[in-house]
C-alpha cells in the first residue's frame, strides 16, 4: 500500500520552499496548496522554484480551488466565474506540476438532485474541454461534501467520475459528517475500480445538518480510516485539521 500524507496549505510564497523542506524531513510526501481565496502564486520565478523544490523533495502537489464556486447557480454569470476560477487554478497547477485541482462543485440551489447533477455535469464537461484544448495534464476533482444541502454525495461524485472521466476527491470527514458514518462498502463499490485515490481527512465536528468545522485528528480518527482503506492503491491523504502538519505526521506514524 502506498499512502502519501500531507497538509492542506503551503503557506505564503516567501516560506514555500522552506515549508516543503520541512514537510519532506518529517516524511510527508504530499501538499495541497490552498487557493481557497484565489490564486496567490503568480510570479513565474516563484512558480518555477516551488515546482523544482517539490520535485526535489519528492512531494506530490495538488491545489484546492476557491470556495466561491457554484456550477449549479441560477445566475449564469456565477457559473462562468466559477469555471474561470477552476481553470485559473488548472493553469497554475500545470506550471507548478500539481497533479490535481480539487473543488466543491456547487449547491442544489432549490433544484431537484437530478437537475443539479445534469447542470454540474455539463459545466464539468466544458471545463474538461478547455483543459484538453490547452493541452494541460492536470486533472480536476470534485469533492464529497459535508452537508446534505450541498451537492457532493458519494453517488454524486462517483457518477461524475464515471460519466465525465474527471477525477475525484474522497473526503472521509465530510462523508462522516454528511452520513453519520463512513460506509466503506459503498465507497469501495463507487471508487474501487480506480487505482489512484486523492483523499481528504481530519477530525470533524458535525450535527444533524452535517459538517460544522474541522478539528484535530486523533489517533482513533486515523485508525478509523487507515484500518479500512484499500491496501493495493496509490492513495494521497491531505489533512485539513487546524494542525495539518502535525496530524499528517501522526497518520504517517500509524501506517
Amino acid at each position: 500500500m502506498i499512502i502519501r500524507f500531507g497538509p492542506a496549505g503551503l503557506g505564503p510564497v516567501k516560506d514555500a520552499i522552506e515549508n516543503l523542506r520541512i514537510y519532506s524531513k518529517l516524511g510527508l510526501k504530499a501538499c495541497e496548496i490552498a487557493f481557497t481565496y484565489g490564486v496567490y502564486i503568480k510570479n513565474k520565478e516563484d512558480v518555477d522554484a516551488i515546482r523544482n523544490a517539490a520535485k526535489h523533495f519528492g512531494i506530490r502537489l495538488s491545489i484546492h480551488a476557491p470556495y466561491w464556486i457554484n456550477l449549479n447557480s441560477k445566475e449564469k454569470i456565477k457559473i462562468e466565474q466559477s469555471k474561470k476560477r477552476i481553470l485559473d487554478c488548472c493553469e497554475t497547477a500545470e506550471y507548478l506540476g500539481a497533479e490535481i485541482v480539487v473543488f466543491h462543485a456547487g449547491y442544489y440551489s432549490d433544484m431537484d438532485k437530478e437537475e443539479s447533477y445534469q447542470n454540474i455535469k455539463r459545466e464539468i464537461l466544458e471545463i474538461l474541454h478547455e483543459i484538453k484544448k490547452n493541452k494541460w495534464k492536470v486533472k480536476i476533482a470534485p469533492e464529497t461534501t459535508g452537508k446534505n444541502s450541498v451537492f457532493g454525495s458519494i453517488e454524486d461524485i462517483a457518477r461524475l467520475a464515471e460519466e465525465t472521466k474527471c477525477s475525484f476527491c474522497i473526503d472521509f470527514a465530510h462523508i462522516l459528517a454528511r452520513e453519520k458514518e463512513i460506509n466503506w462498502e459503498r465507497i469501495n463499490e463507487s471508487f474501487g475500480k480506480y487505482d489512484k485515490w486523492h483523499c481528504h481527512y481530519s477530525g470533524i465536528e458535525y450535527g444533524d445538518k452535517g459538517e460544522k468545522h474541522h478539528k484535530i485528528t486523533t489517533k482513533e480518527d486515523w485508525k478509523r480510516v487507515l484500518d479500512n482503506i484499500p491496501k493495493h492503491k496509490d492513495i494521497t491523504i491531505i489533512n485539513e485539521s487546524p494542525s495539518p502538519v502535525e496530524d499528517s505526521v501522526l497518520g504517517l506514524r500509524l501506517v
